[in-house]
């Protein structure tokens, strides 16, 4: 249970879905304080959503509830709505370094140039990116692609070359997919 609803200054509100948080799959938190929110300018991943009153400065994935009485079902709706919408936002911006990637439209992104990718080029880049070390043709087979390590390898290092291709292409970078005896790996560094 990764996603979090935080309650701004409406315990009311708070108790009752605390009553019921077993229907729902999120953590509840209460908060009464602006400033304890903070922390959350900062997160990396934007799986909260807070509800309050009144919109509060600097702080994205927040709903104003300020009618009531509102029923259950449509509350738990709208919650729903807006945690999707946050985690389609989130996919929507992924750092690879100089680059972007807009996981929704599956374009790379470089200053003012765009790169259109195929599925499988984005997820081998997100896959890539989540390693912390260099991946072997047979870990990108079983996870990317769902083959078992007995099949062939050319697939994996063809879509490789392919998209070091594209990117070099377009971007002129032969740097963004490095390949050593450990692996493949993503170079994020800044030029």
């Amino acid at each position: 249970m990764s996603k979090k609803l935080i309650i701004f200054q409406y315990k009311e509100l708070f108790k009752i879905l605390k009553e019921i948080n077993e229907n729902f799959e999120f953590k509840l938190e209460f908060c009464e304080k602006e400033k304890d929110l903070e922390y959350l300018e900062n997160e990396n991943s934007k799986d909260y959503l807070i509800i309050s009153k009144k919109k509060l400065l600097n702080l994205s994935n927040q709903i104003r509830i300020d009618t009531f009485p509102i029923n259950i079902k449509e509350l738990n709706q709208i919650l729903n709505v807006n945690f999707l919408k946050s985690k389609f936002t989130e996919q929507s911006k992924i750092s690879l370094g100089n680059y972007n990637l807009d996981l929704n439209s599956r374009i790379l992104k470089n200053n003012s140039k765009n790169l259109e990718l195929t599925e499988k080029e984005c997820s081998v880049l997100v896959f890539l990116r989540k390693s912390k070390q260099p991946v072997k043709i047979n870990v990108l087979q079983e996870k990317v692609w769902g083959y078992n390590s007995k099949l062939e390898t050319h697939t994996v290092e063809t879509h490789i070359y392919r998209l070091r291709k594209k990117i070099s292409d377009k971007f002129f970078d032969n740097e963004i997919i490095i390949s050593d005896q450990k692996g493949y790996f993503l170079n994020e560094k800044k030029k």
